[in-house]
């Protein structure tokens, strides 16, 4: 018996029994498309997360206080200080741009009623290059209105729309925060949502104003971190090593203990790479079981359809059958059943992942599931393998029975 005859009377099999046919694919149809909906999800949210850092730069470091590594007893805070000391010329060469930022909450309202408890984000106006913000209307923090300690603020589109129904038109309005009155300067262009929380729901303000009468801090001029830009990707790790040592030096760290954190762009990309890759292999991983159900499931079907075939096994035996003909007959069917669910369920998955990008989008947090070749082929290939496995049992158990016993079956 050759492979195509093998096809052919299998597919008479599975059609004489389409309802059990159909449920026993049913296990192999939710695997497959579990594990194409899940890897795409996952490589989705991992393109997404990785873009929005990427954007911003590869050349950008990040200080914080404490350190991440040792336990370093009371470190002393960043202040404002430092980031004018990290920014001189003259000791960082190789750091092109320096913007501090402190970060708290505010309760936000306006004339109309409104209200809302939102982040605010003290900066400087090296803070928009660097996080590479633009306005629809308005502008940005200046320095004077820094050093006047001005009452004014810049908000996103999406505290906008919250606050005013609307996101346009809204320069010279007035906001208040924490019952204090701010004039509406900038609107910030859209830049979306992501895993960390809408970038667009961001309201800005200069820092000295923060520092003042809005968020308080233990120290004097304290603030949460520093943005530091090298003055290209390939002087990272001079201007890292620069911000170290103005650190260390004001900080009066002993050698090899700091109180303080330097990340760069790349680190933080590395990690959540990683992450973001391990969640992707977690979840498929998870969703993989269901496959295994589903092989159960096909050689429970096949043990059925040997037994209720014993006379037609025994009678094609003795009319000549080899073992190797009933074998691959068998391991024909099972491998059929699960590549078809496979290939039913590579279209199912493709439109899970299609809704939940939808749903995303809908919800604020845009992203775009990843359906590629490699996802298709490894949940082909492995819904195949499972029914050949599966198969093995039942197809053999049907090729080593006596051609005399299979005839005298009942």
């Amino acid at each position: 018996m050759n492979i195509g005859q093998s096809i052919v009377e299998a597919l008479e099999s599975l059609n004489a029994n389409r309802l059990r046919s159909g449920l026993t694919m049913l296990g192999i149809i939710i695997g497959v498309g579990a594990v194409i909906a899940m890897l795409s999800v996952g490589q989705g949210a991992q393109s997404t997360i990785t873009g929005a850092i990427s954007g911003i730069g590869t050349n950008l470091l990040f200080v914080t206080s404490g350190n991440r590594v040792q336990d370093v007893r009371n470190p002393r805070p960043l202040t404002m200080a430092d980031a004018q000391a990290i920014a001189d010329p003259l000791v960082s060469p190789d750091v092109a741009a320096v913007a501090p930022s402190i970060e708290g909450s505010a309760e936000v309202s306006v004339a109309n009623g409104k209200t809302t408890t939102n982040n605010i984000t003290g900066v400087t106006p090296d803070y928009f290059l660097m996080q590479n913000y633009a306005v629809t209307e308005g502008a940005f923090i200046s320095q004077d209105q820094i050093l006047g300690e001005a009452s004014v603020v810049v908000i996103g589109p999406g505290i906008a729309d919250k606050l005013f129904g609307r996101h346009d038109g809204l320069v010279g309005e007035t906001i208040r925060l924490n019952g204090q009155p701010f004039r509406v300067i900038g609107i910030t262009a859209s830049k979306g949502g992501g895993s960390f929380g809408s970038q667009d729901n961001n309201i800005f303000v200069p820092i000295s104003t923060a520092q003042a009468r809005l968020i308080h801090r233990t120290f004097v001029n304290e603030i949460d971190i520093v943005y530091v830009q090298a003055t290209s990707a390939e002087t990272v790790s001079q201007a890292t090593d620069e911000v170290t040592q103005v650190l260390r030096q004001r900080h009066h760290t002993p050698i090899g203990i700091d109180d303080f954190t330097i990340f760069s762009q790349k680190d933080i990309l590395s990690i959540a790479t990683t992450v973001t890759g391990v969640f992707t292999i977690f979840i498929g991983g998870i969703a993989g079981i269901s496959l295994l159900v589903g092989g159960i499931g096909i050689m429970n079907i096949m043990l059925v359809s040997v037994t209720e075939r014993t006379r037609e096994i025994g009678l094609r035996k003795a009319l000549g059958a080899r073992k190797r003909d009933i074998l691959v007959q068998f391991l024909t069917e099972s491998s059929l059943l699960s590549l078809f669910g496979g290939v039913i369920g590579i279209g199912l998955g493709w439109a899970l992942a299609i809704l939940v990008g939808r749903i995303a989008t809908a919800s604020g947090n845009p992203f775009s599931p990843t359906v590629n070749l490699s996802s298709i082929l490894l949940a082909t290939l492995f819904s195949a393998a499972v029914g050949l496995f599966f198969g093995i049992y039942p197809a053999n158990r049907a090729a080593s029975l006596e051609p005399v016993e299979a005839l005298r079956y009942e």
